[in-house]
């Protein structure tokens, strides 16, 4: 395929990716409001993923004795963590403040690298950071001392630092000769997700009738199987699955700037379909978070010089290493 038509590909399938994963709070959402607990959702869309992604799990199951340690961190952190934070902040604070909190995972990573790793980091990364944390205090109106419930915030907060070990994970996957493959490493992630959801959110419990009855979307009743679908097929496996394509055929950068409108299409869901409305302030906030968001993840994922193909602007056919792939087939929303 021509370069010109493989990034063209690969635009449209980073697209999708972000329209499915940001779709995946309205979604829930619903379901939670209906009476289902937070946790159980979450259950529903690990397990009910992990079970579509069985195959890939078995083509690369090398990697249980391979990466043991970076399977589990990963389904603990990446999956169970980031979902579990996630949906149960957007049972208490609208869907797109609840997304816009955890893209300061990026700025968090940051801080990591300065102060855990203590390695240095760049003036714009700098800039990232504080574009990221100014515009989060415009979308949680901290001037009239937060206008949204702590608790949801802070759940929201819980969801961004899970994230940042998802980050730094993916990072020490592409460690040594031979990288973990990614779609490996999402399947499996997947598995040990479902199996400790499982023990923590005690399905057998869940009042399983609301998925046969429906739920209310913005004063329009959806069925709760189709809610659940959604979330399972397209807001998860479709997801992960055109994040990872994707980023094979773009450089780390654009794929970035492509998975920032994940959030951009949360909230215009949550907006349209939930009747979640942000005020103009909140909205300008939120647009300055993901500025700050983009710059922190660009220059946190730069190669270094003379590195092997796969880096910024090269098209390559082998998979792309884990600080690329990541940009587009992170697991937020």
């Amino acid at each position: 395929m021509h370069v010109s038509q493989r990034r063209s590909a690969g635009i449209g399938l980073a697209l999708v990716s972000a329209f499915a994963f940001g779709g995946s709070g309205v979604a829930a959402k619903p379901l939670i409001e209906a009476g289902l607990d937070p946790l159980h959702v979450v259950w529903l869309r690990v397990a009910g993923a992990a079970l579509v992604m069985l195959p890939v799990a078995w083509r690369h199951r090398a990697l249980v004795t391979r990466r043991p340690a970076l399977l589990v961190g990963f389904g603990l952190l990446g999956v169970a963590g980031v979902q579990a934070f996630y949906f149960a902040a957007i049972s208490r604070i609208p869907v797109g403040v609840a997304l816009l909190v955890e893209y300061l995972a990026p700025a968090l990573v940051l801080l990591w690298v300065r102060f855990v790793q203590r390695r240095p980091v760049s003036r714009a990364a700098a800039v990232g950071v504080v574009l990221a944390v100014g515009g989060l205090a415009s979308v949680v109106e901290i001037w009239s001392g937060l206008s949204f419930d702590a608790v949801g915030l802070l759940l929201a907060l819980g969801a961004a630092c899970c994230q940042v070990g998802y980050f730094v994970l993916s990072d020490h996957a592409g460690d040594g000769d031979e990288p973990a493959p990614p779609m490996g490493v999402i399947a499996y992630g997947l598995l040990v997700g479902a199996v400790v959801l499982t023990v923590v959110a005690r399905p057998w419990g869940m009042d399983w009738s609301l998925l046969g009855g429906s739920a209310d979307m913005g004063g329009t009743r959806v069925a709760g199987a189709l809610l659940v679908g959604w979330i399972v097929l397209i807001a998860t496996v479709l997801a992960y699955m055109t994040g990872v394509v994707s980023v094979r055929r773009l450089s780390p950068q654009v794929a970035g700037v492509v998975a920032c409108l994940e959030a951009v299409v949360a909230t215009v869901l949550a907006w349209v379909l939930l009747r979640e409305h942000l005020s103009a302030p909140q909205i300008v906030g939120g647009a300055v978070v993901l500025v700050g968001a983009f710059v922190a993840q660009s220059t946190t994922r730069e190669p270094p010089t003379g590195s092997t193909p796969g880096g910024p602007g090269e098209v390559v056919d082998e998979p792309a290493g884990e600080t690329e792939w990541l940009s587009a087939a992170g697991p937020t929303a």
